[in-house]
């Protein structure tokens, strides 16, 4: 611990880090040199007084939730020779006992800093609540499975990108691109967020989907339930049970279905179902499957409905069988395949 005495003229940020390690060193047992040290540095510069009137704020701010850990902390059986002398909570009628030749120090900020300062020192990660941050892309005809820190597992689909970003307050996740599966691990105390777009999918204990293309996102419930809702207007949301789809344009208007989820879940088996829906779609599916790129070069034969199971083993063997499904062939370019009229 840096020692208060070193900067005997601190400002700002220094003058907290030197309260919080003064509010630390008179949580204990304190001799009567150290209580003359901490008189000198409250007189040392003006802003020392307040730094410490604000580092006790904070202390107070978490008094709760250092009870907690002071609670822990008291049952743990230490070994003697390492073992602090009990700290009481504020308004207990527990005293420790003095060692010889040691007093405890009466902090002008009052018991109650005595109490928690051991917090300042052993809860730091409970006065900020930092953000881990990581992002996951997958390349066209590439998954992944994730284990995320909290038990979460989500699957990422080809041609994705997805962020995590996690603190003590929420988990929330930004689908840029892409499609992925989250199966959530229950926690009523950290919302579990995914945002695609314009929107928030917010977990209510459950599996889902999520899909985001240009123009379109899709989220499709397993699982227990979801709500959308629009991040601009929160509140204003629309919940999921299991076996329905929401399908949302980017203008706002929204079509809810009953589906089979197995069959929006199937990517990860290599598998695409469809049901009398438009070759556009399932070309540009069978796009982020692959690294060859596939075109249609007809508008009006890019809307022909399909239904079917396509396996995805590759390319030029999907769009034989598509060949089957549409009466249509696949003509080589320098670009991948285009698909044409028979």
């Amino acid at each position: 611990m840096t020692d208060p005495k070193e900067s005997p003229v601190p400002q700002g940020d220094l003058a907290m880090a030197q309260a919080s390690a003064w509010i630390a060193r008179l949580g204990g047992d304190v001799s009567g040199e150290e209580g003359a040290e901490f008189d000198a540095w409250l007189d040392a510069a003006p802003g020392n007084r307040a730094a410490y009137r604000q580092a006790v704020g904070l202390v107070q701010a978490f008094d709760a939730r250092a009870g907690d850990v002071l609670a822990a902390l008291d049952a743990l059986e230490l070994p003697l020779e390492t073992q602090a002398p009990a700290r009481p909570l504020a308004g207990s009628s527990r005293r420790p006992a003095r060692r010889p030749g040691v007093w405890r120090w009466a902090a002008p900020a009052g018991g109650l800093a005595l109490a928690a300062g051991l917090a300042v020192a052993i809860m730091p990660s409970m006065l900020a609540t930092p953000t881990a941050m990581a992002t996951y892309v997958t390349a066209r005809g590439e998954h992944s499975h994730l284990k995320l820190a909290d038990g979460s597992v989500v699957d990422l689909d080809a041609g994705t990108r997805l962020t995590v970003a996690m603190n003590g307050k929420e988990r929330r996740l930004t689908l840029s691109e892409g499609q992925a599966i989250f199966d959530v691990a229950h926690d009523p105390n950290r919302p579990f967020v995914v945002a695609a777009g314009d929107r928030l999918v917010r977990d209510i204990g459950t599996q889902f989907d999520v899909k985001r293309e240009p123009g379109e996102l899709t989220v499709t419930v397993a699982r227990g339930r979801v709500s959308v809702e629009p991040a601009a207007a929160p509140g204003r949301a629309v919940v999921l049970g299991p076996g329905q789809r929401l399908a949302l344009d980017d203008s706002g208007v929204g079509q809810l279905t009953s589906v089979d989820p197995a069959e929006t879940f199937s990517w990860r088996a290599g598998r695409l179902v469809y049901r009398a829906q438009p070759l556009s779609d399932v070309v540009a599916d069978l796009n982020r499957q692959f690294v060859e790129q596939t075109t249609i070069a007809d508008p009006e034969l890019a809307k022909t409905p399909i239904t079917g199971v396509i396996v995805l083993d590759n390319p030029r063997a999907v769009m034989s069988r598509l060949a089957l499904m549409l009466p249509i062939k696949a003509v080589p370019s320098d670009k991948g395949l285009v698909l044409q009229r028979k």
